[in-house]
């Protein structure tokens, strides 16, 4: 869009900095600055306009966009043309990810680079390497207290190790995604020694006060993100003699994105990754980018202007890697992290659907799918180009991201429900097999979250000690459920790095004084890799599993209408153990039912009453599970579904599985 304001600053902005790339080929970064500055240049004004130093701060960012443009290497810069080019790329069923520690999957990234063999065997080809930037040994929050945003923590390797990976990644067509912490540095970062040192520009970097008047006032409104560990939202700093603004940890400070500084800063290092290879960013704690008095400092609209300048920065400079938003907010908010002011995605292509994997668990501890169904209607539509994550278990502990409006609605008293979920999991409660552990337990209302694995959550690890056949049987068909839903659901299947080999709870850490008060550790394991080799041995619980979803995945890349581009339509059902939804074919090919039992015993289903529009279920001599390439169970027009059974069922048309898209 031509503006005579933005243009004319744009001008003089290229007079200054052209001449110290003459000899540099900048025809596309050329094509993409003059196609997005206006866009940039109103976001910047509306977070920095009033400065008399506006120009001049404008001009640093486009100076950081332009060198980090020169330093990318030819190879990725065509991968930004192809990008460009097929611009629904990551929409593709074709994507199913895992996120895991680099140092608890293998020992360091050279381990990691020796194991790609077992991701092409699951059918990975997105793989998410949790925090390897610069940390202190003790003060690391896993990871998320970064002191150096350009190093690699040595206990993982260095940044050759992490580009002879990403080499052979790029060349097996697997994705890399990296996070970088976005929000706050570690206290031993060198922006924070600097202010300790007394620097006037480096104390602008963070929010400090010499008093407690200031930090008071935001106290007022401010939630706690760790009540028992870290209460409140400032720390005292001996050293500077000044109130820190710490909205987790003690020893993470907050950055001040009020000072432009800090953004460019943050351009950089942003850009810096993408030049390493890095196909994904994941932005952390993305929600918290702007503080105000007087609010929660949660979904400011500030920081999501932050997020649009981060997303038109790499539009010019970088435009194919994308953006995951670490955002775990209620689903009216989580959605704005896609861009709601933009027909396409103009913040984060991708973001957690953290909600839907909340009421998964629901629905395991209740073995209904009332509040599933329920809570799933109230999800906003998300923009066409973008798309979810769907995850059963991820590095984090598990909140209970539903309304209680949603609760209610499903039947249940919010309080009491809430009260329920929290003892079934911890295992409090009378006949629960689950050992989840308490995390972030808040003693002013009893509040909490939950840590544990997957296996251990659903109840495998108290069947495997029992040496329960049945029960392991049974528990392995819930497991399989689950990830059944994440691989059709609509977006990228993320499963979680031991899941599919069946890791239990790892009880070790409360051996270790840096991690024993945080049951997070629980389920961020070291991963056992004679117990992984059992994948290959028939009979095992690692081979039932791992093959299991083998062929879940492998399926799933050759279905269309899996491919995210808001084709899905959840279905009403009379039975409310079932949950179930239409996936329609983009290429006009025949949808797809996906429809899952998440009660215990058997259940059923009348075709002749299921209104499954605009599926046809009306040809039951038709129907195949594309998941089992067999016809599903059918007696006298009814579907019969066994206990924690699914079905992805079409019209028998004998799809070639090998590659083909029906």
């Amino acid at each position: 869009m031509y503006e005579q304001l933005s243009h004319s600053i744009l001008n003089e902005i290229l007079d200054d900095l052209r001449p110290q790339f003459k000899d540099q080929d900048l025809t596309h970064f050329y094509t993409r600055l003059g196609a997005n500055f206006y866009s940039l240049f109103s976001l910047f004004q509306k977070l920095y306009g009033r400065r008399p130093d506006f120009k001049e701060q404008l001009l640093k960012l486009v100076d950081v966009m332009i060198r980090q443009y020169i330093r990318r290497s030819p190879e990725l810069k065509a991968v930004d043309l192809a990008r460009e080019r097929d611009f629904n790329w990551f929409l593709d069923s074709k994507w199913v990810g895992m996120p895991l520690y680099a140092d608890g999957f293998a020992d360091d990234l050279k381990d990691l680079h020796q194991k790609i063999d077992y991701f092409t065997e699951l059918g990975i080809n997105l793989i998410h390497i949790m925090p390897i930037l610069q940390c202190p040994r003790n003060a690391s929050d896993g990871g998320y207290a970064v002191s150096d945003y350009r190093q690699i923590n040595e206990k993982v390797g260095n940044l050759e190790d992490l580009q002879d990976l990403v080499k052979t990644m790029r060349e097996r067509d697997i994705l890399l995604a990296l996070d970088i912490v976005i929000n706050h540095t570690s206290n031993e970062h060198e922006w924070a020694e600097k202010a300790r040192q007394g620097d006037d520009k480096y104390q602008k970097y963070y929010y400090m006060f010499d008093n407690r008047d200031i930090p008071d006032m935001f106290e007022k409104n401010l939630p706690e993100v760790f009540p028992e560990t870290s209460p409140g939202n400032f720390t005292w700093d001996e050293k500077l003699n000044k109130w820190v603004m710490t909205v987790f940890n003690s020893y993470q400070w907050d950055l001040n994105y009020q000072n432009p500084s800090v953004l460019i800063e943050m351009v950089d290092i942003l850009l810096f990754w993408g030049n390493q290879g890095v196909d994904i960013l994941r932005l952390d704690a993305v929600a918290f980018l702007w503080k105000k008095i007087g609010s929660y400092s949660q979904n400011e609209k500030e920081a999501h202007i932050i997020l649009q300048i981060f997303k038109d920065c790499y539009q010019i400079t970088a435009p194919g890697v994308i953006f995951i938003a670490e955002a775990i907010v209620a689903p009216v908010e989580i959605v704005k992290y896609f861009g709601e002011d933009a027909i396409q995605a103009k913040e984060c292509e991708i973001a957690y659907n953290a909600t839907f994997m909340a009421l998964m668990w629901d629905a395991v501890a209740t073995k209904n799918a009332k509040l599933l169904t329920q809570g799933l209607k109230n999800i906003p539509q998300k923009l066409e180009r973008a798309t979810w994550l769907n995850y059963i278990r991820c590095h984090d502990d598990i909140g209970l991201g539903f309304t209680d409006d949603d609760i209610a609605q499903a039947g249940y008293d919010p309080l009491s429900h809430r009260d329920f979920l929290i003892k079934y999991f911890s295992g409090q409660f009378e006949g629960t097999d689950a050992r989840g552990l308490l995390f972030g337990q808040n003693p002013k209302n009893n509040d909490a979250r939950i840590s544990g694995t997957l296996t251990s959550l659903i109840g495998l690890e108290t069947a495997l000690e029992e040496q329960n056949v049945e029960k392991i049987d049974l528990l392995v068909e819930h497991i399989l459920l689950l990830h059944s839903m994440i691989c059709s659901f609509g977006g990228i299947p993320l499963i979680y790095y031991g899941d599919e080999i069946g890791t239990l709870n790892d009880y070790s850490y409360m051996g270790n004084l840096s991690k024993a008060n945080d049951t997070r550790w629980a389920h961020r394991p070291k991963i056992n890799w004679k117990k992984a080799e059992l994948r290959k041995v028939k009979g095992t619980l690692e081979n039932q599993i791992f093959t299991a979803l083998q062929q879940m995945i492998r399926v799933r890349k050759s279905i269309a209408a899996f491919s995210d581009f808001n084709n899905r339509l959840l279905l009403n059902l009379e039975n409310e153990h079932l949950f179930a939804f239409v996936r329609t074919n983009p290429k006009r090919r025949k949808p797809v039912l996906v429809i899952g039992n998440f009660a215990s015993t058997y259940q059923y289903l009348n075709l002749d009453t299921f209104d499954c529009y605009p599926f046809d279920c009306t040809q039951r001599d038709l129907l195949l599970d594309l998941y089992s390439e067999k016809p599903p169970e059918i007696f006298d027009k009814q579907l019969v579904l066994p206990p924690f059974g699914f079905y992805w069922l079409t019209e028998d048309e004998r799809p070639n599985f090998d590659g083909a898209i029906f």
